[in-house]
């Protein structure tokens, strides 16, 4: 029995879906990533904005053509979507066999069962929904799908936020930590399995430990994960600038294995659009905080999001966001379109602004970031950095890898030139020889 997966949306619903591959596989099952050769496929879906809500709804419908022409046994929707609309879903994509919410991911196996012994209550069945308030779900042998030589580990689930744009706390609950304990078991596993990058990601990573523990512990999580032998990096995503302490910055800048990279999603930087979005900081705050980062982590990495086009963003405001970004100088940024998420209050708010002038906005921010972008790459040429290989150019004697600057999917790459013999996972000490645009070009340093 051949199942397919197919994981949409962010690397915290990728870390879902391998505990489901886990699950399943330690039940027997195999899988393919072949549509045609598929017995079942299992959509982990995703609504966060409109793109992600009309990839998740074609690839369902995709996936019910050949359910309907008999081609798979059984078509499963998890994830995001499912949780949101699970009426919408049952009743224009009845091909659809089985829902599975956020909270009960963990309900795989059963659900795979039901459909195969044609349960067709299966679709219906509560068993599949469960609380938001529930602990998140923890496994120690899930199956990767990253290639083996990097992770991520998923220590927290759901936000406290609520910011007024965002949907995640209605379909993933407020904000419940992982314990320590059991990260640190479940990272230990991946080193063993030959993980040696652990990606740390959450609805925000920032607050981890306040609800198990009375106060912010990510720095004693970081310095619990850094002792573990086997793991050379770990990596920060989606830390709200406003809850990122001296105290972490100090265990970045002291501890080796720790990236000097941070992912800060600002969404803007007009303290009258920051407020229209339930923001909790103000452009001065943020100017402080990015200071404070940068005296403390002097070679940091930082990345952002943006928003474009709020509710009621004038050209004002987008004019304080463009001169703020040219300021700031972010090593990595990208800009998404306010999507109108219904059932968020920022879907209610006057002055919703036409799509082509939130992407024309988009599209100047874009242009202002290259530059920056480019500028940052050329500054580099020179330097000698640690790079992990991710892997060889077809029938070149060249090699792509990932710098401390690059979190893998969403940032540029090194272009590394020998004729040595390199495996991906690999560490190798480079000296970066060029630039080219957001990549660089590189060479091994004697001896790495």
């Amino acid at each position: 029995m051949n199942i397919l997966f197919v994981s949409l949306g962010c690397d915290k619903n990728l870390a879902d879906t391998e505990l489901m591959l886990g699950l399943l596989a330690e039940k027997g099952y195999a899988f393919t990533d072949d549509p045609e050769a598929a017995d079942i496929v299992v959509v982990n879906t995703c609504c966060f904005i409109g793109d992600a809500k009309e990839e998740s709804i074609n690839t369902l419908l995709e996936m019910a053509e050949l359910r309907g022409n008999g081609r798979l046994k059984a078509l499963i929707a998890a994830g995001c979507l499912a949780q949101r609309y699970q009426e919408e879903i049952r009743t224009e994509i009845p091909e659809v066999d089985a829902l599975i919410g956020t909270m009960a991911i963990e309900e795989i196996v059963t659900a795979v069962e039901k459909v195969l012994s044609g349960e067709t209550a299966a679709l219906q069945s509560t068993n599949h929904f469960r609380p938001l308030d529930v602990p998140p779900p923890v496994r120690r042998d899930r199956v990767l799908t990253t290639g083996g030589h990097f992770a991520y580990l998923k220590i927290a689930e759901g936000c406290d936020k609520h910011c007024t744009y965002c949907i995640i706390p209605k379909v993933r609950g407020n904000y419940r930590s992982i314990p320590v304990e059991e990260l640190e078991e479940q990272a230990g596993k991946l080193a063993e399995r030959g993980v040696k990058e652990l990606i740390l990601v959450a609805q925000e990573t920032t607050l981890y430990g306040t609800d198990l523990y009375g106060r912010k512990s990510l720095p004693q999580l970081l310095h619990k994960l850094a002792e573990i032998d086997g793991i050379m990096w770990i990596r920060i995503l989606y830390c709200y600038p406003e809850e990122i302490t001296d105290e972490l910055l100090q265990v970045m800048a002291e501890e080796p294995k720790i990236c000097h990279y941070l992912d800060i999603p600002i969404q803007h930087a007009s303290d009258h659009i920051l407020k229209r979005m339930g923001r909790h900081t103000s452009q001065e705050e943020l100017r402080r905080k990015i200071g404070r980062i940068r005296e403390l982590v002097p070679d940091i990495c930082l990345r952002t999001t943006l928003i474009s086009g709020f509710p009621g963003e004038t050209q004002e405001d987008f004019e304080e966001l463009y001169r703020f970004v040219n300021e700031m100088e972010f090593d990595r940024l990208g800009v998404f379109t306010y999507s109108q998420e219904e059932d968020t209050p920022a879907a209610q708010l006057p002055d919703q602004i036409q799509d082509e002038l939130k992407e024309a906005r988009r599209d100047e921010l874009m242009e202002l970031q290259q530059a920056i972008a480019f500028e940052k790459a050329e500054e580099t040429v020179g330097r000698e950095l640690w790079a992990m290989v991710e892997g060889r150019v077809a029938d070149e004697d060249v090699y792509v890898a990932r710098t401390y600057k690059d979190a893998p999917e969403v940032d540029g790459m090194l272009f590394l030139n020998t004729t040595a013999s390199l495996v991906t996972g690999d560490f190798v000490k480079v000296l970066v020889t060029d630039a080219n645009q957001y990549d660089l070009i590189g060479e091994l340093v004697d001896g790495s």
